[in-house]
């Protein structure tokens, strides 16, 4: 810190910048948000892309600055314009959202296919998103599987979940269960709630691979747990009905319970068993 400080002091960019990196991290100094805003600031003015980007990021969350969407659009489209693909990514999404600028999603997605070019996991799959529900481009399943893949062999689990689904139904990409339950399980075990739930239902209905109710309940329990209320209901009716677990209409009414405030299906379990 000592001699970064030094040639910080004298003007040095990179210095100043890794000042800033370390005062955020709280590495090897306190964690100090508005004094790494103030030196990131400075290699930013001095025309570095890293730093603009990173004040782009700490005016939009408000760290160690108020909150200004304005000024964080201002500093990611300065970064951007140098080429820098995680500002190009961050644009994007204040453009698509109306963050700080005119909500345009034509413009949004010209941002994110320049980062996703460059391989931002990101980027490339709001790019799939776009195809696949046809914004601003024709809708396109094929390209929209495309962009999935890319996004989601970097391990972005939203990608991942959404190849699977491409795989499992044959969307853009010629259909291959052992493919989306792969994929699927990619994202399952990063924790994603739906990928859980559609394992489960892969493996409740031996879609692909080899029926196994205990399997099938042990992934809707993970789903369940993180609130998924279809998962919530499936447990019940697994409890309900015997299937992997033994049969026990208490534990049956208590999953029901737990999803009827966002599911039908379980409010019509529980009205068909009487409560």
């Amino acid at each position: 810190m000592k001699w970064y400080l030094k040639a910080a002091n004298q003007g040095n960019v990179s210095a100043q910048y890794n000042i800033g990196v370390m005062l955020y991290d709280g590495e090897g100094v306190a964690q100090n948000y508005t004094e790494a805003f103030n030196w990131m600031l400075k290699a930013a003015n001095s025309g570095d892309s890293d730093a603009q980007n990173f004040v782009g990021t700490m005016y939009e969350e408000g760290q160690g600055v108020k909150q200004n969407y304005s000024e964080a659009y201002k500093w990611y489209l300065k970064a951007a314009e140098q080429g820098e693909q995680s500002a190009q990514n961050n644009l994007g999404g204040m453009l698509y959202k109306g963050q700080g600028v005119a909500q345009n999603y034509t413009e949004a997605f010209n941002w994110w296919l320049k980062a996703a070019e460059q391989g931002n996991a990101n980027s490339q799959y709001h790019i799939g998103l776009m195809y696949y529900f046809g914004k601003v481009v024709k809708q396109d399943y094929t390209e929209a599987s495309k962009w999935y893949l890319k996004a989601a062999e970097q391990g972005l689990h939203l990608a991942q979940y959404n190849i699977g689904v491409m795989y499992e139904y044959g969307r853009g990409i010629q259909q291959n269960y052992p493919e989306a339950y792969k994929w699927y399980l990619k994202a399952a075990k990063q924790g994603y709630a739906l990928a859980q739930l559609n394992i489960g239902g892969m493996l409740f209905n031996g879609k692909g691979l080899k029926q196994n109710y205990k399997e099938a309940f042990n992934w809707w329990i993970k789903a369940a747990d993180s609130g998924n209320a279809d998962a919530q209901h499936n447990l019940g009716y697994m409890y309900e009905n015997g299937f992997g677990v033994e049969k026990n209409i208490e534990q049956a009414v208590s999953w029901y319970k737990k999803g009827a405030n966002k599911d039908d299906k379980c409010k019509e379990a529980l009205k068909r068993l009487g409560y």
